[in-house]
């Protein structure tokens, strides 16, 4: 079950060993550019929703439903393109994404109703397998195990945030230039960083693909079932106001589909996921790590913390500018500057065990937060976020990217990332419906009160603590790791 993606440079453009150096610098350029291109699509606009709104005469509700359908179209996306990249080559399908993101950014600029800015959105969520793409390509180019653990911790850093700078910048564009500059410029660096992957990186595709064909019917009925499951979380994170009839539905029909898809797969001759790879620890372990681990961190620190510190009665009254400040820049700050650390101390020591040590001072920084709901401290606060920077966004997040790639079996190197991809997705939209509802639950009728905060946070701390526990069942990638 220690299964390692090495696949050879066959067929593939795989170069002379002695122009690498040159190439790989090249390469992780070209790659920073793609996931640079994503992370904007994926948190520059949060600032400008309320311009949007102004600007559309939209509700909040509406506005927020775009966002949704980005990260539900980016979830979906992301469980077939890494395979269709094996088959056909990945920089024509990472370049394709990343062009289709600029047209959706174009859509989306020129939108004149919320309808239309829907459907930019939803053509940008292509771009969803970004990161996961470009981890497998760097892999087909990296086999040294550090320092494709340092390059990797580098491409992944940014997906926790450009440094709080992106945020920043969306905002400032929303509130000088309107919220159609902020989608501008998005098209502008998605078109740099797609003319760079298709000029400066190489072609690669899986081994041993000649002709295997797409399982399409796989991937119709994975889509279905997972999209059933996000819609019914999603509308579940409503509480009061969800439609729980629709929530029970949709769970049958997800369900379902992907009965029919284990069926449908256990009889193709050309299975999107062989069932096989699916009944062994280094892919259930995976994702279930995956689930529970941001399921418990999530919604805390891009939810709760925030939400806290602008809370007049019981937190600290911030603006939102304020807490954007005091925790998620600062979190996204130690994140980036971790990252690369991350990626090598993984490959030097243990993927398993730098994802444990992540996870635990994930669960002790949680539980530090418990103190900063009781104590005056923005000190204490900017700690915090600090820490969970270091423990979730720079350790955690990364590593447990890096163990989708360096665990998927070499005939199929695409379907793990991609499924772990939708395990972030389907662990965030848990995230805030489970953590919100023992907030809500646990919500005194004293609004100076943080008992629901520490209700939703002690939630968060058990889900990490099981994200531990499942932790181990996960096979060591011994391939990716350096041998003494």
């Amino acid at each position: 079950m220690n299964a390692s993606f090495t696949e050879p440079a066959a067929g593939t453009p795989g170069g002379a060993r002695g122009s690498r150096p040159v190439r790989i610098g090249v390469l992780v350029t070209a790659l920073l550019a793609a996931c640079f291109a994503f992370q904007l699509n994926a948190s520059m606009l949060s600032p400008a929703l309320k311009n949007i709104e102004d600007s559309l005469g939209a509700t909040s509700a509406e506005v927020g439903l775009t966002q949704t359908a980005f990260f539900t179209s980016a979830a979906l996306f992301s469980l077939f393109l890494p395979r269709l990249g094996d088959l056909v080559g990945r920089r024509k399908v990472l370049a394709g994404m990343l062009a289709l993101m600029v047209v959706g950014c174009v859509v989306a600029a020129l939108a004149g109703s919320v309808p239309m800015l829907f459907a930019g959105r939803v053509i940008q969520g292509v771009s969803g397998p970004t990161v996961p793409l470009c981890l497998i390509m760097l892999r087909h180019e990296v086999h040294e195990p550090k320092k494709y653990g340092t390059l990797l911790g580098v491409i992944t850093a940014v997906n926790g945030g450009i440094a709080g700078v992106d945020s920043l910048a969306g905002g400032y564009l929303a509130d000088h230039h309107g919220f159609q500059s902020v989608f501008w410029s998005m098209a502008g660096v998605a078109a740099v960083a797609a003319v760079l992957v298709a000029t400066l990186t190489p072609e690669s595709r899986a081994a041993a693909t000649s002709g295997t064909r797409m399982d399409w019917p796989g991937v119709t009925l994975l889509v279905v079932s997972v999209g059933a499951a996000l819609i019914a979380l999603n509308e579940a994170g409503k509480l009061g106001a969800a439609n729980w009839p629709l929530v029970a539905g949709l769970f049958v029909v997800s369900a379902l589909a992907f009965a029919l898809f284990w069926r449908t797969e256990d009889r193709s001759s050309h299975p999107l996921v062989a069932t096989r790879h699916l009944r062994q620890r280094s892919t259930w372990a995976l994702l279930l790590t995956t689930v529970l681990t941001m399921t418990g961190v999530f919604a805390v620190m891009n939810g709760m913390i925030p939400a806290f510190a602008q809370d007049a009665q019981a937190g600290f009254g911030m603006s939102a500018e304020q807490s954007a400040w005091w925790t998620l820049t600062p979190y996204a700050l130690a994140g980036l500057a971790m990252g690369p650390i991350a990626g090598r101390l993984a490959a030097t020591y243990g993927y398993g065990r730098i994802l444990r040590l992540g996870l635990i001072g994930s669960a002790v920084t949680v539980a530090l937060m418990l103190f900063t709901l009781h104590a005056d401290s923005r000190l204490l606060l900017l700690a915090a976020s600090i820490l969970i920077g270091v423990t979730y966004a720079g350790v955690g997040n990364i590593v447990l990217n890096g163990l989708g790639i360096v665990l998927s079996p070499k005939e199929n190197p695409g379907f793990l990332p991609g499924l772990n991809a939708g395990a972030f997705n389907l662990g965030a939209g848990l995230s805030f419906a489970v953590l919100y509802a023992v907030q809500t639950a646990a919500e005194p009728a004293d609004k100076t009160s943080p008992a629901g905060y520490t209700a939703g946070m002690i939630a968060g701390v058990a889900l990490i603590a099981a994200a531990f526990a499942t932790s181990f069942l996960i096979p060591k990638p011994v391939e990716a790791e350096a041998t003494e």
